[in-house]
């Protein structure tokens, strides 16, 4: 009987750690099946605590150091990395928030409003395609961009008080100029107007 396709890769270690790396040492079952891994031999390392499974489909490296921030590279990794940390969130991590806000704000691509998802406990999605200049970085997971978070919040219609002083910080940050603190302070008004 011929067979066709490539034969298994042989499982590498110094791969899937590499990969992990890179991700605060979380990866994805589909990255663990690229390194050589599959289920059943994940299922050997998690019963020999050399990995722990953190979400379905997540694993974390059990000697990897432990991050502040972990829980959002597993949400991140959920996403197919195409996530984007947003709204409330993206102004807490970027410390222009002392509010911690109770749920995790994620924006997605405009396209996954068609898919059927289980959405992770404590995730809020919001779907917009986001520009790359409305994008930046914390570590390992993106977030929205200060210009970007301050727009959201304003028309996700967040308590304009949290919102000014967001602007505020953002302004005396030097992360939007005078004249993007402007235009939000007048579209923040304007969204906060009560009708004559």
């Amino acid at each position: 009987m011929a067979t066709t396709g490539r034969p298994p890769r042989a499982p590498d270690w110094d791969a899937l750690y590499a990969t992990a790396e890179t991700q605060a040492g979380h990866f994805t079952l589909a990255q663990a099946r690229a390194c050589g891994y599959s289920p059943q031999l994940l299922q050997k390392h998690l019963a020999r605590k050399r990995i722990e499974r953190v979400r379905r489909g997540i694993y974390h490296l059990a000697h990897f150091p432990r991050t502040e921030n972990e829980e959002l590279v597993a949400l991140w990794l959920w996403s197919d990395q195409q996530g984007v940390f947003s709204h409330e969130t993206s102004l807490a991590l970027q410390d222009l928030s002392d509010v911690l806000p109770a749920t995790v704000h994620m924006t997605v691509p405009e396209a996954w409003r068609k898919r059927r998802l289980r959405i992770p406990d404590g995730l809020v999605l919001h779907h917009a395609d986001l520009a790359k200049r409305s994008r930046t970085w914390l570590e390992v997971v993106p977030l929205t961009a200060p210009l970007q978070v301050l727009t959201e919040c304003i028309d996700a219609h967040v308590a304009p008080d949290l919102i000014a002083h967001a602007l505020q910080q953002a302004r005396r940050r030097g992360l939007i100029s005078s004249k993007e603190a402007a235009r939000l302070s007048k579209r923040l008004k304007d969204a906060h107007c009560e009708p004559s």
